[in-house]
């Protein structure tokens, strides 16, 4: 089934591929055909933690860290339709309710809202007012800086027969925590969570009582036929939001282009840990690259620049992204990716640029828009966790 206008998302039927999903969604819109992240980097000194008891920082049972979706190279010739259920109209005001069935309009993954955030989006492709200029942080590139305006973003449960299709393009591991251990390098990772933009929204009706196949899906969310959507959020998501909520938070989204390259960074704090008779604070920054343009480009390099409060100003250079040199293009235009920093201060700013190659062998470089490295005020351990 080929979808070619979003305006008729509420008459068509949603389908998507068992194998191949990717292939389906990229027809239904051109601009928005793959959204691409990557494996977390862990060249920012954290090292993953798989624990074999249940895990005491993010409250969840170890078995859901140790579990790790690996991609395939080799997809199947042939490319099975399956009906999934009935789009919807998209809402054009308001937001999502916990529940909501969609398809993810970049990546192609099938995905339940688990519960929204609101940010604040820091578009530096608006030129602000005179008034609005806030100043650099030091060292910075010099781009214009802009007020904030709120947007919607959503904590998503991602289908993982879907996984494997997207893992090239698209991190299905985007949420991590710092262990609550004496070992302060260990990161806990959680499979199959994505933070979700609401024009990213595709979404759809099910018939089917479990629509997503996941672990956390029958912990979080009971079917309720009586409401709409017919998912609600049971006991031990609230609970599990709650107590994780300042390192779950999504508060703050900075966007930037640089010739039809768009680079949007998302921070979270991820908390304090004491090393060596001084206090470290950890950050994990999630980035998305997106060719808005036809011409096909590939990722060379990234410099960084990382100023911290207590006064220091480090440089990092780099071939590719975690391990990646990824190529943009109109096929598949988006790649996104995590990774980890950490200070000897609470807080500072990053900023720098990835270098891109066009096919003609010439290169120019993209600017990252700086972004702030800030701690919670009221930092505490991590919560104790929720037994299932």
């Amino acid at each position: 089934m080929r979808v070619s206008d979003r305006a008729r998302a509420g008459k068509m039927a949603a389908c998507a591929l068992r194998r191949g999903l990717l292939s389906t969604v990229s027809n239904y819109n051109r601009k928005h055909a793959h959204r691409i992240l990557s494996v977390a980097d862990s060249s920012g000194g954290l090292e993953v933690y798989k624990p074999r008891l249940q895990c005491r920082a993010c409250g969840l049972p170890s078995g859901l860290q140790q579990r790790r979706f690996m991609s395939s190279r080799n997809r199947p010739e042939g490319k099975i339709l399956e009906t999934v259920g009935v789009f919807e109209a998209l809402k054009q005001h308001g937001k999502y309710e916990t529940g909501q069935l969609f398809l993810h309009s970049v990546f192609g993954y099938r995905g339940i809202v688990l519960f929204p955030w609101h940010a604040r989006l820091y578009d530096r492709d608006i030129t602000p007012p005179m008034s609005d200029s806030k100043p650099e942080p030091p060292g910075a590139h010099g781009s214009k800086e802009v007020k904030g305006k709120t947007h919607t973003y959503y904590q998503v449960l991602i289908d993982t027969r879907d996984c494997p299709h997207i893992s090239q393009r698209s991190q299905t591991e985007a949420v991590t925590f710092l262990a609550n251990h004496d070992d302060s390098r260990a990161l806990y990772a959680i499979p199959g969570l994505d933070y979700v933009s609401h024009e990213d929204i595709l979404p759809y009706n099910s018939t089917e009582q479990v629509p997503i196949q996941h672990e956390l899906f029958e912990r979080f969310l009971l079917h309720n036929p009586a409401k709409s959507p017919p998912f609600t959020a049971r006991d031990t998501l609230k609970a599990w939001q709650e107590k994780n909520h300042p390192w779950l938070e999504l508060s703050d989204v900075h966007r930037e282009t640089t010739e039809n390259i768009r680079v949007t960074v998302i921070p979270f704090y991820m908390g304090m840990r004491e090393a060596q008779n001084s206090h470290v604070y950890w950050w994990r920054y999630c980035i998305r690259l997106e060719n808005m343009g036809n011409e096909v480009v590939q990722l060379r390099e990234r410099h960084w620049r990382i100023f911290s409060l207590s006064g220091t100003l480090e440089t990092v250079r780099g071939r590719g992204v975690v391990g990646r040199e990824p190529v943009l293009s109109k096929e598949q235009p988006a790649f996104q990716y995590s990774s980890h920093v950490s200070l000897q201060a609470p807080s500072g700013h990053m900023w720098g640029t990835f270098r891109i190659e066009r096919t003609d062998g010439s290169h120019f470089d993209v600017r990252i828009p700086p972004f702030s490295l800030e701690s919670n005020k009221d930092d505490k351990a991590p919560p104790a966790g929720y037994t299932f």
